[in-house]
């Protein structure tokens, strides 16, 4: 009987730890190179700073170790794992733990969310956002929704108001605070100015004050990168028209309008 031992090289894989603070620590295994270095690069960028090396150095065993400070900038958008070498990166074990219900220290909000793409690879979703608004409960009446939240990076103050906007049209509905937090109620009938012929997507806002800047009103402060097809609402059915409170591909809230 003969033995054969395979000298093709292990596709690589990568643990990941991610921390409060926004840094995620990459354990991988598969990499042979005393050189190698762990890449991201965001999705569709083009420019330098959408390339992003991190050095490897041994973790004991056959693996090696990147690390992702919560201090170095990672734009929004979407980060593909992959070697120097463009190999891409497995998802391993994934301690997305310390991200759940988690409160930013600062006025800035960084999110990073190791995850599994659709074809088996490795990536992370960062949002950066300043000021940010994050949605909370949804309750739902006949005919509206209420919606809670809580703003970091600016203070509530007088004339603050929610905003739903599709196009070129907004409407401005009253919000109730209490310190950091807000609420609003939306009635589906102020979104419906003439019959629902196509879908329309109406994102939502919050004023934090009158003469304020608006800022999305989204989800991101968990462990969850695509809410879209994970938190499904209840559908409101009236004279022509279904409306439904959803989250888009970057987890912003809005209320999607269809034809009945």
């Amino acid at each position: 009987m003969t033995t054969s031992t395979s000298t093709e090289p292990r596709t690589p894989r990568a643990d990941c730890i991610a921390d409060s603070a926004g840094g995620v620590t990459f354990d991988m295994a598969g990499i042979a190179a005393a050189d190698a270095v762990f890449v991201l690069r965001r999705r569709g960028g083009t420019a330098p700073a959408d390339t992003l090396r991190l050095p490897l150095t041994p973790a004991g065993g056959e693996r090696a170790r990147a690390v992702l400070p919560s201090t170095v900038e990672l734009a929004e958008g979407h980060w593909d794992a992959c070697t120097d070498d463009d190999i891409a990166v497995e998802p391993g074990i994934r301690d997305l733990r310390a991200l759940v219900d988690r409160i930013p220290e600062s006025a800035r909000v960084a999110v990073r969310v190791p995850y599994p793409t659709a074809d088996g690879r490795l990536a992370v979703r960062s949002w950066v956002r300043e000021p940010h608004a994050e949605a909370g409960d949804i309750g739902f009446e006949q005919g509206s929704c209420t919606i809670e939240g809580v703003l970091y990076g600016a203070a509530l103050g007088e004339g603050a108001v929610a905003e739903a906007r599709f196009g070129g049209k907004v409407h401005q509905l009253a919000v109730t605070s209490d310190g950091a937090a807000f609420g609003f109620t939306l009635p589906y009938t102020v979104l419906v100015e003439a019959p629902v012929v196509k879908q329309q997507m109406w994102t939502l806002w919050l004023r934090p004050a009158e003469g304020a800047e608006p800022v999305r009103i989204s989800r991101i402060l968990d462990d969850v990168w695509d809410r879209k097809s994970i938190f499904v609402y209840p559908t409101h059915e009236a004279g022509g028209y279904r409306a439904t409170p959803c989250y888009s591909n970057d987890n912003d809230l809005c209320v999607r309008l269809t034809a009945k």
